[in-house]
């Protein structure tokens, strides 16, 4: 016999209060493993292990839930397990309602304490000078390319990278109205601009198109005249009570950004080997012929694969770059490590920006 709605709810409510409990019991473990390292001296958070957790959970699951289901209900249950100790202080671009607080969020889950920043510099220096704990930054975006100023933030900042997410961007126009009529400028940050300049000479031709400090910083722009829009997330729509004039207007319908997450390695040291992990480094070689070509010859020699690499200026006036490279693996295996040593005897700079599982 079929089951009535309120039989249905009877079952729903009485799961409900056995996943609470289940909940608190977890919670329970999860303060006994903090006491524990607290006692040792060793971190709360472990990106790897929460990983490793993560994964086993989705490939044990058997119902209807999936698998991405499955990855935002446990880092929001692991997230509220450790803000019982303390919540992570997070530094990202801001205002509120920035793909970067979408990624923070995201990656760390919604128990933290949000330090919004007016730039990346910003979010580095929070990070580095203990304000906050971990950055989060955009360093790639899938249409537009390497974001810049996270590189050579990088290559000179103390901070190195712990963890990395891969977050599907959808851009909206958003305005007063829900209508594109009596646009006069299009604000956002030069990365979301670029990324919708297909769909912005099509509709809005003759619209300014202006450059702020992020997307939600124009949205709150755009929320004080009625003849601005803004480029920004549904997320900051909400945040500043904006219409949606038009939904999905990126030229990428696939569009994604890596974001990295940074820290000082007192604040977490590089995590362990989780199985899926990544190496970046920025380095440099001696002006001569043949040195990058050779740059490629350990990683080929010891079998590791190379899945970044990319140029920036070394600003000295001779026409050097500094070059940045993602590899597969970890310093612990044994082949990963030989590949790193060669690769380090040919270079006049080497820096080990981080180790990393691979993100989503």
């Amino acid at each position: 016999m079929a089951k009535d709605l309120a039989q249905l709810r009877t079952e729903i409510d009485a799961a409900d209060r056995e996943l609470l409990a289940l909940l608190n019991r977890r919670a329970a473990l999860a303060n006994e493993v903090g006491e524990l390292k607290r006692a040792e001296g060793s971190t709360v958070f472990r990106p790897e292990r929460e990983a490793e957790v993560i994964h086993n959970l989705q490939e044990a699951n058997r119902g209807p839930l999936k698998a991405g289901n499955v990855a935002t209900i446990w880092r929001e249950i692991m997230s509220a397990c450790r803000a019982l100790e303390a919540p992570q202080r997070v530094a990202y671009l801001g205002p509120a309602g920035t793909f970067s607080e979408q990624a923070a969020v995201q990656f760390f889950g919604s128990s933290i304490e949000h330090i919004p920043c007016v730039s990346f510099d910003e979010v580095f220096h929070s990070a580095s000078s203990g304000n906050a704990d971990y950055g989060v930054v955009p360093v790639e975006n899938s249409t537009e390319g390497v974001v810049t100023r996270s590189l050579d933030l990088l290559l000179t900042s103390p901070l190195h990278i712990v963890g990395e997410l891969s977050l599907l961007v959808r851009h909206h126009l958003l305005r007063q109205s829900p209508s594109l009529d009596g646009i006069e400028a299009v604000l956002a940050h030069p990365q979301a601009l670029a990324q919708c300049q297909g769909w912005l000479g099509k509709h809005l031709p003759n619209a300014e198109r202006r450059a702020v400090s992020s997307n939600a910083e124009g949205a709150r722009l755009a929320a004080g005249n009625p003849a601005w829009a803004a480029i920004a997330s549904e997320r900051a729509g909400s945040e500043f009570g904006l219409h949606l004039a038009a939904q999905a207007i990126q030229d990428d319908a696939f569009n994604r950004t890596r974001f990295a997450v940074v820290c000082l390695p007192q604040t977490l040291e590089a995590p362990q080997a989780s199985g899926k992990d990544c190496v970046s480094l920025v380095i440099s070689v001696p002006n001569r012929p043949g040195a990058v070509h050779d740059l490629l010859v350990p990683l080929k020699h010891h079998g590791v694969s190379m899945t970044r690499f990319e140029s920036r200026p070394a600003r000295s006036g001779q026409w050097e770059y500094y070059f940045y490279i993602d590899i597969e693996g970890h310093p612990s295996q044994p082949h990963v490590a030989a590949a790193l040593a060669d690769l380090r005897s040919l270079c006049a700079f080497y820096k080990l920006l981080g180790t990393y599982p691979v993100g989503e």
